[in-house]
């Protein structure tokens, strides 16, 4: 059977069976410390389920076997945090917690902390794990290979080897893998991995070209500016990287705490295991008891439950609703926005072109020059031929006319034959300016101004039609701002878009602000001075040129529809590319902030309750256990009313 299995692939069983084992290997490092979390809950279950009817050193086994199980990954974390920092962890005491509580013979009580303790932080770090992988999947976007010319020659070379001043060759449909300026050729290039706009950008000499872009009909010469490593798309890259590594207030203190918490928890179990022995006559048996009580109400198990239970129910509810909160911190920082910028293209417009208005000669010629126009451009991928074929298709039955002498014109348009006439489709200049602008009473200046590019249609020298064409605003955008408004948030649209087309797009969405004219790293730049006005701030994008804005903005937020850069940097997804879900997301994060602080509140209160009652000698330990877990009952119940 391997020998079989060798004949047809040319591999052997061992190289067959590698993907199999790599995917995994790769499964078992995204969800392995969850599994196991989970696993160490199962066993819990079991051993309370049949405490009265296992054998005593079976129902020790299990637990003992939860504890090793759940407790592994987070004790392995709390030890390497320890030595590296010499400082205790939290992570540190929920181990010892959980021991205390076996050696005074809770073995349940302790099995239960781990668990806890171990499913928020597998969570956390599988949220941690998947996140990583958006750089992967940005740089695979970036050409590792180029073609150099050599005098009359050509090389295909890795593009790291290529250094400042050589030349490359660049064919059509390929992507370009540096930054450079076009030294022959022309052609209409695809820059909205860079910019973000839909419309294709014509290039010719002396124009600068960007890695990562899309070379779209016509082969050019570009001479490179600048080192690979210094691009445009790899100052991407590193802006992504840069933003996902700073950790937020919140966290810094939270880091803060800890270490505090832990070393007063600490210092008064160890006084309470001595100081009644030897100051107040208490025997040590009481003392060792008492200072076991206080290190398990003391354990932070209640504030755990305080705000993973919430955050789960937060993210289950929205998840229902189209919005996927990628973690419990993005939920909670989005209550605070007070400024929310959007991307234009494929955010607040659908990203494509669409036919707004048509203009013809005379109403008898319609029927006979749409199939026309139909039948040459059906043969382009430019997003305005294909937008163009599509109003065709929609006002009359096509008619696939015979096309020759068909000549594609980098950034001017097409020439081709039907009907034995000669036919033209493409800019002003192309089809004749003079005739295109006095086409129709002038009526291209009109639609100009409205910011919309215009296709001229000629049969030999006249002109005979027109199209204007404009990316078309969402459905729900302007509902999606006014909701906004009445929160009294903020509303910017930054595109990187000119000026005119971008202010035309504002009016009509009714955003309070317009920054146009922005590559990504000046998208960065904004949302930096955003935050600085206004405090928090939202990012809503879908394109790759939106990742480094959506990684620094406080919350980023990418369209269902955006791209797997956008999709990973983002905190929060619109599964339904509905941006009045955005408002949704507000309210589902302000109800759990405010069910997080009651919860808070009451933990609290209940630790600090049963850590003076345990000091007073009022409690013992099944009391200690009941008004500990109690609270964490309470509060996990609490937090599940965000289901609703």
């Amino acid at each position: 059977m391997a020998t079989l299995a060798k004949i047809i692939t040319n591999k052997s069983p061992n190289e067959m069976n590698q993907p199999i084992l790599s995917k995994s290997f790769d499964f078992l490092k995204l969800h392995g410390e969850l599994l196991a979390a989970l696993f160490s809950g199962l066993l819990i279950l079991l051993a309370w389920v049949f405490e009265n009817s296992l054998d005593h050193r079976i129902w020790v086994l299990l637990n003992s076997t939860a504890f090793i199980i759940g407790g592994f990954a987070k004790a392995k974390e709390g030890i390497q945090e320890t030595v590296s920092t010499k400082k205790l962890n939290v992570e540190m005491l929920m181990i010892f917690a959980a021991i205390g509580s076996a050696a005074i013979g809770y073995w349940t009580e302790g099995a239960i902390l781990i668990f806890i303790f171990a499913l928020s932080g597998a969570l956390e770090t599988y949220t941690m794990n998947k996140s990583e992988r958006d750089i992967s999947s940005l740089m695979n976007l970036q050409p590792e290979q180029a073609l150099r010319i050599n005098g009359n020659e050509q090389e295909l070379i890795n593009v790291s080897e290529l250094i400042v001043g050589d030349k490359i060759f660049i064919k059509a449909g390929e992507r370009v893998p540096i930054d450079g300026i076009i030294t022959s050729g022309t052609t209409s290039i695809d820059e909205s991995a860079i910019t973000g706009e839909a419309m294709p950008v014509t290039k010719e000499m002396d124009h600068q070209v960007f890695a990562g872009t899309v070379n779209l009909n016509g082969s050019i010469t570009v001479e490179m500016e600048k080192p690979a490593n210094e691009s445009l798309f790899q100052k991407i890259i590193s802006l992504v990287q840069s933003a996902q590594s700073e950790k937020s207030p919140s966290q810094l203190f939270i880091e803060t705490f800890e270490n505090k918490y832990v070393n007063a928890v600490l210092i008064l179990v160890i006084l309470m295991m001595f100081i009644p022995h030897y100051l107040l006559g208490s025997s040590f048996t009481v003392s060792i008891y008492r200072a076991m009580i206080l290190l398990v109400v003391a354990s932070p198990c209640a504030l755990v439950a305080s705000i993973m239970p919430a955050t789960l129910s937060a993210i289950s509810n929205g998840a229902r609703q189209g919005i996927l909160f990628k973690g419990g911190v993005h939920v909670e920082n989005l209550s605070n926005v007070h400024a929310i910028a959007f991307d234009k293209t494929g955010t607040l417009t659908h990203g494509k072109p669409v036919v707004t208005d048509s203009f013809f000669r005379s109403s008898d010629e319609e029927d006979y020059v749409l199939p026309i126009i139909s039948s040459i451009e059906k043969e382009s991928n430019h997003p305005l031929a294909q937008a163009i074929v599509k109003l065709c298709n929609q006002k009359v039955i096509p008619i696939n006319y015979e096309v020759t002498h068909m000549q594609d014109i980098s950034g001017s348009g097409v020439k081709a034959n039907v009907d034995n006439k000669t036919w033209k489709i493409g800019n002003a200049d192309f089809v004749g300016k003079d005739k295109a602008d006095k086409f129709h009473n002038g009526i291209a200046k009109q639609l100009a101004d409205q910011s919309k590019s215009l296709v001229f249609i000629a049969n030999g020298d006249e002109v005979v039609a027109v199209f204007a064409l404009k990316d078309s605003i969402r459905e729900d955008s302007k509902k999606a701002i006014q909701l906004l408004k009445k929160n009294n948030i903020h509303t910017i649209m930054i595109t990187g878009d000119n000026q005119t087309t971008a202010n035309a797009i504002a009016k009509e969405a009714g955003v309070d602000q317009c920054i146009a004219n922005c590559l990504p790293e000046d998208k960065v730049t904004h949302i930096k001075e955003l935050q600085t006005k206004f405090g928090h701030v939202v990012m809503i994008g879908d394109g790759i040129n939106d990742a480094p804005a959506l990684a620094t903005a406080n919350v980023g937020i990418a369209m269902g529809t955006g791209t797997d850069v956008a999709l990973e940097t983002a905190d929060i997804v619109l599964m339904k590319n509905k941006l009045s879900k955005v408002a949704d997301a507000i309210t589902i994060s302000k109800r759990m902030n405010k069910i997080v602080k009651q919860n808070v509140v009451l933990s609290i209160t209940v630790i600090s309750l049963l850590i003076l009652t345990n000091f007073l000698q009022v409690i013992d330990l099944p009391l200690g256990v009941i008004g500990h877990e109690g609270s964490t009952i309470l509060v996990i119940l609490n937090g599940l009313r965000l289901l609703k």
